[in-house]
């Protein structure tokens, strides 16, 4: 599946070789202990190291305005996406939605359940690298059909970028073709719940930019 970006205004199209999500990345370990917590009132286990890098399908990574996905315990997480292309690096918005009620069972398969939608604008490291801990990143939610506050944070929130690129192993894995990584997200106000519509944005103040994306779940029955 081809994605279609504006790369600091230019087109660029990609097909992805790889697409990772990783998780656990606060830099702080009482943020990290929190997270935990609040996905373990979930039912969902403490993982194994952190970070962890969750290798998931690449066609998971979506730029559809709709996101269909079984029963209705999934939501939206927003995060910083990295892409890497023929030694080319650039940042971007995604959001990692995930099958909470699978999540108690296997992350990593809560993981792979659900599509990744990300916005279409990509900023180039270079024009970001100095400052990157300046950058904002919030998620709202509907709810009682109004936009609700959920998250917020900045990037220094979250343990380097570079190092995550480092330690996904990303240098290695684009010599296969395009490759983007998801890396991590903050604690949500009034905790981890669905909704069925899901804003997000990544704010560059120091360039007076940012970038926003938004998308609707649509329910699909659970059978049995």
């Amino acid at each position: 599946m081809t994605l279609n970006f504006r790369a600091e205004g230019a087109p660029l199209s990609l097909d992805l070789s790889h697409l990772i999500v990783a998780g656990w990345t606060g830099r702080d370990a009482d943020a990290i202990a929190h997270h935990i917590e609040e996905l373990a009132a979930l039912g969902v286990p403490a993982p194994s190291a952190t970070p962890l890098y969750y290798r998931v399908a690449a066609q998971l990574l979506t730029q559809a305005p709709v996101l269909e996905a079984v029963g209705n315990e999934t939501s939206g997480e927003v995060e910083p996406l990295i892409v890497a292309v023929e030694g080319r690096t650039y940042l971007g918005l995604a959001s990692d939605h995930t099958d909470r009620a699978l999540e108690a069972h296997s992350v990593a398969l809560s993981k792979q359940v659900c599509a990744k939608p990300c916005a279409s604008e990509l900023w180039s490291w270079k024009s970001v690298s100095d400052h990157l801990e300046e950058i904002v990143l919030r998620s709202w939610i509907e709810e009682g059909g109004e936009w609700v506050p959920y998250q917020e944070g900045t990037l220094a929130a979250i343990r380097p970028l570079t190092d995550l690129i480092a330690g996904a192993g990303l240098a290695d894995l684009a010599d296969d073709g395009p490759v983007a990584m998801l890396c991590g997200t903050f604690g949500a106000k009034g905790g981890v719940r669905p909704a069925t519509r899901f804003r997000m944005q990544m704010e560059d103040p120091r360039n007076g930019r940012a970038i926003t994306h938004e998308y609707e779940t649509r329910n699909l029955p659970e059978v049995a």
